[in-house]
């Protein structure tokens, strides 16, 4: 697929490594803020009132979704000015280096190809990268299809009935959340569950109950190496073969790792390896081999239904120029609010329980990518970049933490999450009439769509939905003109799912291009884990260690030493 999004690019980014001009110094950065000055005074009220065909104008859609962004505090010029800051910023060169397996990832020299784990036989993806995906996945499909038929048998010759994942960050919350999203699809008779945490009570839940003799463990880390994981696997490993012997590693464990031999010393079966590439983080491996144990939940006919949701937004960001691309317009927008409004937080409401893992999910995608301070050349940024991703599902929200976003003295934008038709299991597998569902879904969907338009138009003085009241009381003001996006789609379905993810992950990209960072590595993970290394070795050796840590740190280890030393 050729990428004509470069076409409308006003300015060619620099290369890795060379000297970058400084966004936040540009003129297109100044007469933005210029323009935010004057839309100081402006409220959403006026805005609609001013434009009746402001809210088919703002609305965009990509795949099944339908992008309503009208709450948002813009005007044409707005997006205008945003656009051309994006081809200042060389956002559009930026998505097709990235399509296109330039090492984008320039502090660890990488290609960044998460877009080449769900590549059509046409996609921009480079071939080599696309057809290796290709393959690996069908890998995994063979493995999950035979845990799913029950032909891979447990050592005692006994089908599998849970595999527990254990990964942690994009290895656990994209497939926990997944997992969770499309329980309407799962497997009748296998259950997933899920152990990320080192905290032993974690891996002690996910294992409550369960038969080591119908267990998979499927162990998934790139490297590895992950401190985390590693635990959790030695742990579960040795839950193994306490109850089946050594021999049974090799039937009770898979694994998803970019180094196959380490996997295999573990004891897994080769068969069982699925391998990823350094090419893909970890919070953008949703669609690879690192879900594996969703494909085995959902089966690989429903997995590839979800991959080609993510294409179709793939296949949107590269055909369709800047000014008419969704998540390049959401990524601005969402620069609009952080740089220009200076709203330090974003709000993620899916309308959904079964969507409810979202937020966090997103939460590290955009915060890990973009919860950066110095730009590609090592140069420190300007401005602000990303900012706190956080939220929580549905009408329980409401009852807890929309009351600060209608009447705290801090704005967040909102992405309100909906779907037109319940999650079509509900009936079936709840035994309550279909009816009552519909019921219960339209109040949930008069809930998110009210939510959204209290946000921008507030409540008046008098409490009127159209802020046209005349009343005194100041505790009942709700003053509105907070902006928010309302994504809407038919159903939850696999499709659909992909669409959503992938919507956000480009979204995230297009924000780093815009400030000139690197999005897609995560030193500041890294340093935690140096330095746990050492402090844990401190903990659990058996005589007093020579301390060389800063006095608190010091002081926190005599701390834990000695309770541990007393007795329970």
């Amino acid at each position: 697929m050729d990428n004509p999004i470069v076409d409308h690019a006003t300015a060619n980014p620099p290369t890795a490594g060379a000297p970058l001009s400084d966004i936040w110094a540009s003129a297109e950065w100044e007469t933005l803020r210029r323009h935010r000055d004057e839309m100081a005074s402006v409220h959403l009220r006026d805005l609609f009132a001013a434009d009746p065909g402001r809210a088919d104008r703002f609305t965009g859609t990509v795949g099944d979704l339908v992008v309503d962004w009208s709450r948002q505090r813009v005007t044409d010029r707005t997006m205008d000015l945003l656009v051309a800051l994006a081809g200042r910023a060389g956002v559009a060169e930026r998505i097709k280096a990235m399509l296109s397996g330039e090492p984008v990832n320039a502090t660890e020299g990488r290609a960044v190809l998460h877009t080449a784990l769900r590549a059509g036989p046409d996609s921009a993806a480079p071939a080599g990268s696309a057809a290796e995906a290709r393959r690996e996945l069908e890998r995994t499909a063979a493995l999950a299809d035979e845990i799913r038929l029950g032909r891979r048998l447990g050592a005692t010759g006994r089908p599998m009935t849970t595999v527990v994942n254990l990964g942690i960050g994009g290895s656990d919350l994209g497939p926990k959340m997944a997992y969770e999203a499309l329980a309407a699809y799962r497997h009748d008779h296998i259950r997933c569950r899920f152990a990320s945490n080192a905290d032993g009570a974690d891996l002690a839940t996910a294992l409550s109950g369960l038969n080591p003799a119908e267990t998979l463990f499927v162990v998934s880390s790139k490297s590895f190496t992950t401190v985390e994981t590693l635990t959790n696997a030695a742990t579960a490993r040795a839950w193994v073969t306490a109850a089946l012997g050594e021999a049974a590693v090799a039937d009770h464990f898979a694994a998803a790792t970019a180094d196959p031999e380490a996997a295999v010393a573990f004891g897994i079966d080769p068969a069982a390896v699925l391998r990823l590439w350094d090419w893909v983080g970890g919070r953008f491996s949703l669609s690879s081999a690192a879900s594996a144990a969703l494909m085995i939940a959902i089966g690989p006919e429903r997995f590839s239904e979800m991959l080609a949701g993510f294409r179709a937004v793939d296949e949107h960001l590269a055909d369709q120029p800047l000014a008419d691309n969704v998540p390049v317009r959401l990524g601005l927008l969402a620069v609009w609010n952080r740089n220009f409004w200076g709203f330090g937080t974003r709000a993620v409401l899916p309308y959904s329980r079964h969507l409810r893992g979202l937020p966090a999910y997103l939460q590290q995608l955009d915060m890990e990518s973009n919860g950066k301070q110095v730009r590609l050349d090592g140069s420190p940024v300007s401005g602000q970049t990303g900012p706190v991703v956080w939220g929580g599902a549905g009408t329980d929200g409401q009852h807890s933490f929309h009351q600060w976003l209608h009447q705290g003295t801090d704005i967040a934008p909102a992405d309100f999450i909906v779907f037109a038709e319940p999650d079509s299991d509900l009936a079936a597998n709840s035994g309550l009439d279909r009816s009552d569902l519909d019921r219960h879904h339209d109040l949930l969907v008069a809930n998110c769509l009210a939510q959204a338009k209290a946000l921008a138009f507030g409540s008046g003085d008098n409490g009127t939905a159209d802020g046209s009241g005349g009343g005194s009381d100041p505790h009942g003001h709700c003053e509105g003109n907070r902006p928010s996006t309302v994504i809407m789609a038919p159903r939850l379905t696999p499709s659909v799912l992909g669409q959503i993810t992938a919507l956000y992950e480009h979204q995230a990209a297009v924000q780093g291009a815009v400030w000139g960072i690197n999005s897609f590595d995560q030193p500041g993970v890294e340093l935690g884990k140096r330095l746990a290394g050492p402090i844990a070795d401190e903990l659990a050796s058996p005589d007093p260690p020579e301390l060389t840590h800063d006095p608190a740190t010091n002081a926190l280890i005599r701390h834990y030493r000695g309770l541990r030393s007393r007795p329970c």
